[in-house]
């Protein structure tokens, strides 16, 4: 059709309009909200470079956890961080380490919100890399048991789905193979399947403690210049048994997003990164944008990629307005 017989305007005269025909929504059913967890009491410690997030105590849950619920979230992704470190990591898998007894912590407050648990080593690993180091090199295979062990204690103090984050080869078969021998052979695994080795990560690493001591971790996350290897990436972690696989970063990566949305019928995570976070909150601190126009746009290109979950420190903010 050709103007003036077809006027694309006359769908967009009122918000009625724009409703009635709108391609991508959004839900706060959509949206997981990441927390950090500290030992301590009445530690509420707001992090500098993420405005709004906070490394919380365990006596601080059940009012955050009460907050939350309040906003229409139902899904929480859980981080640690230790009172001690180590080279083997040994608080990551401990009966009462952090993880485990925030997970027993939430679920006493409210036993129907879905805990979900990062499994990595780097915020329990005295030199901050995700896997045993032996001669400044990361060793892959050597890591892969622990993180088993990792994943099974979550899963045992309570957690609904667990999430590999280091991006060592094989760590969904053998996290899938620990949990099943267990008995937990009905615990989803949402897998940081394609996860670049990105500059988006530096207010993270402020807010869970876990910066690298020395190098970088460019031996196992991904180059940002690869795209075809994502999907080698995704393959592999959907044929070892993950059933949500995620692409992290989200919204520098909308096309890897789109590609894995078209390739397989796996649901689809992406995590909008701190640094993707406190760039809005820094641009709209000075003034330079409208921060509620933004979140809600760069959380609609995100969906519109075709993610089906979003992992977003904004997840509270944007389900709030959601729900207006």
């Amino acid at each position: 059709m050709l103007f003036p017989d077809y006027r694309p305007r006359r769908m967009r005269q009122n918000e009625n309009f724009r409703a009635l025909i709108r391609e991508t929504q959004l839900a706060p059913d959509q949206l997981v909200y990441p927390l950090f967890v500290v030992l301590g009491k009445k530690v509420r410690k707001e992090i500098p470079s993420m405005p709004g997030c906070f490394q919380l105590s365990l006596d601080q849950l059940k009012a955050e956890i009460k907050e939350i619920k309040d906003t229409g979230l139902r899904s929480v992704l859980l981080f640690g961080i230790p009172e001690k470190k180590d080279e083997i990591a040994s608080r990551a898998y401990a009966k009462d380490g952090i993880v485990q007894r925030a997970i027993a912590e939430i679920k006493s407050s409210d036993k129907d919100l879905l805990v979900i648990t990062d499994v990595c080593l780097c915020e329990y690993m005295s030199h901050g890399h995700c896997g045993f180091v032996s001669g400044g090199k990361i060793e892959n295979d050597a890591t892969l048991e622990i993180l088993g062990r990792v994943a099974l204690s979550h899963a045992r103090a309570g957690a609904d789905m667990v999430a590999p984050s280091d991006m060592m080869d094989g760590r969904v078969a053998e996290i899938r193979e620990t949990l099943d021998e267990d008995g937990f052979e009905h615990t989803p695994i949402m897998s940081y399947a394609v996860k670049y080795a990105s500059g988006f990560y530096g207010p993270f690493r402020e807010a869970a403690e876990c910066a690298p001591q020395f190098g970088d971790r460019r031996s196992y996350q991904m180059d940002p210049a690869n795209s075809r290897e994502a999907l080698r990436e995704a393959t592999l972690d959907m044929e070892e048994g993950a059933d949500i696989l995620m692409v992290k970063p989200a919204l520098p990566y909308l096309d890897i997003i789109s590609r894995l949305r078209e390739e397989f019928d796996h649901p689809i995570a992406a995590y909008q990164v701190s640094g993707e976070y406190a760039m809005v909150k820094a641009a709209a601190k000075m003034g330079w944008l409208d921060e509620e126009r933004v979140m809600m746009e760069c959380l609609l290109s995100i969906r519109r990629a075709g993610a089906d979950i979003i992992i977003t420190y904004y997840a509270k903010e944007a389900a709030r307005l959601l729900r207006r």
